[in-house]
């Protein structure tokens, strides 16, 4: 039963905060949990009416009449509820938990993700499902790539096309996010309004000062590989710079570019690249040409303010415009001040998909908030003008990256579209295993400690790094 899955993934994701304090946590990747904005108050919002599947090519699903009146929405941070807050048809706000479309009540489960807390909270409620009050139930859930697929290879996920959504619906998405929430069986498990192709995001001042200029043309040259990338740090170094705030800021990119998933079968393998990753991140922290502090914190986000005297993050359009500090006043992003070229290489990071969590009692209305989020034309076209996310739609994203009046405000008016676009067609997601979240976070933990200088040799960390996978991973082999 795929059901007895999630059972065993349960007990080693709560395995996972036990072994939170192994190790050093430098260089930790854990999404932050997002500020909640303020409640907006919207104008008197239409009623929504339970949608009558749209008819495609297709023959669309018929589903039974929705009975729940309560809409259990499960989250790990804002970034979702924004969208459906501002983008979604009729949604009304009531308060900064709660919001109502039509006659239907949504409540938002939002559970932080530090120590995987919001895994395990809704491993929960996904195991008493069956036994749940109707009120109870949770209806849509939240999912990451690193960890998608141990939500969609269950019963506890319904088939798209089973809630109604169309291959003509879905027609215009990026191919890799579909594959990212399709099942062993070739059956697609969820859907997302966001691609997450990355770059390299720099300091416009920075990059004038030292190098005589803040234009991606001129800029890119100097860091198109990871030779030429240590080289510049140093120059960067000799004007009182770091190149990136901390060592953790590459790996998502070497990781990316890896050529073996993380587990084959049983046995736990490490890619030459993530090796690359660890020599290459000790080179520049021994050279002090960066930090070694985890991500999300308040030393590394130092960088995004000029007093920082931080060169470059690597991100996707959700940094830019979730993570940057962009409304806070003297921050790099609210002046205009930093740029993206493509960087030493092509890279993905994070992304959000939606799940239907099988035994909802609102199964009408979760298909066209997935209809209308992830498919429509003119809600991406509005998200990505509003928002600046990057949208899961490539006609709309092709049209505004030849649009001469898009322009990125965080980026000084850049228009990013066109490498992001080129980024997001060669995403592959080859590699993807139910394991990845926990392995890349313990890799990272030991490595940590190596490039600190805890561990003598590189070997020794290996030897941590699996002893930390086989405790969160008992099932593994090395």
């Amino acid at each position: 039963m795929k059901k007895k899955v999630l059972g065993l993934l349960l007990s080693t994701t709560m395995v996972a905060g036990m072994l939170s304090a192994c190790g050093s946590s430098a260089t930790t990747t854990e999404t932050p949990a997002a500020e909640t904005p303020a409640a907006e108050t919207t104008t008197e919002a239409p009623a929504a009416e339970t949608p009558a599947a749209e008819t495609t090519t297709e023959a669309a699903a018929e589903l039974p009449a929705d009975e729940g009146k309560v809409l259990n929405i499960s989250a790990w941070n804002e970034e979702f509820k924004s969208r459906l807050t501002d983008h979604y048809p009729g949604y009304e706000v009531v308060d900064g938990t709660t919001g109502k479309i039509g006659d239907v009540t949504v409540n938002w489960l939002i559970t932080p993700n530090e120590e995987n807390a919001y895994q395990n909270r809704l491993d929960e409620l996904l195991l008493a499902q069956d036994s749940a009050a109707a009120d109870d139930k949770v209806d849509l859930f939240l999912v990451e790539a690193d960890y998608a697929v141990k939500y969609t290879d269950t019963d506890y996920t319904l088939s798209v096309k089973d809630l109604g959504l169309t291959d003509e619906d879905l027609k215009n998405q990026y191919t890799y996010t579909q594959d990212v929430v399709t099942d062993s069986n070739g059956v697609i498990k969820g859907t997302s309004w966001q691609g997450c192709p990355g770059v390299m995001i720099y300091n416009r001042e920075v990059a004038k000062e030292v190098f005589g200029s803040d234009d991606p043309a001129d800029i890119q040259p100097l860091f198109s590989d990871w030779d030429k990338f240590y080289e510049s740090a140093g120059k960067l170094d000799a004007a009182g710079y770091d190149v990136i705030s901390s060592t953790a800021d590459t790996f998502r990119v070497y990781q990316n570019n890896a050529s073996l998933p993380w587990v084959d079968g049983t046995k736990i393998q490490v890619d030459d690249n993530l090796k690359k990753w660890v020599e290459d991140s000790k080179k520049l922290a021994d050279a002090g040409y960066c930090n070694t502090w985890g991500q999300w914190g308040e030393d590394w986000s130092k960088g995004f303010y000029p007093e920082g005297k931080v060169f470059a993050y690597f991100g996707p359009a959700w940094l830019i415009d979730f993570s940057m500090a962009k409304d806070v006043e003297g921050s790099i992003a609210s002046q205009g001040g930093w740029a993206a070229t493509e960087g030493p290489q092509g890279f993905y990071w994070g992304g959000t998909w939606i799940c239907a969590a099988a035994g909802t009692d609102n199964a009408n209305l979760v298909a066209d908030i997935m209809r209308k989020m992830t498919c429509d034309a003119d809600i991406m076209k509005d998200i990505v003008l509003k928002d600046n996310d990057f949208v899961n739609n490539r006609p709309v994203m092709e049209e505004l990256a030849n649009d001469p009046s898009y322009a990125n405000e965080v980026l000084g008016g850049q228009n990013p579209l066109k490498m992001f676009c080129a980024g997001a067609d060669k995403i592959d997601m080859a590699n993807l295993t139910a394991y990845d979240q926990g392995l890349l976070g313990d890799f990272q933990t030991a490595m940590g400690d190596y490039i600190n200088g805890n561990y003598a040799t590189y070997d020794e960390a290996l030897e941590q790094f699996y002893t930390l996978a086989l405790q969160r991973y008992p099932e593994l082999t090395r």
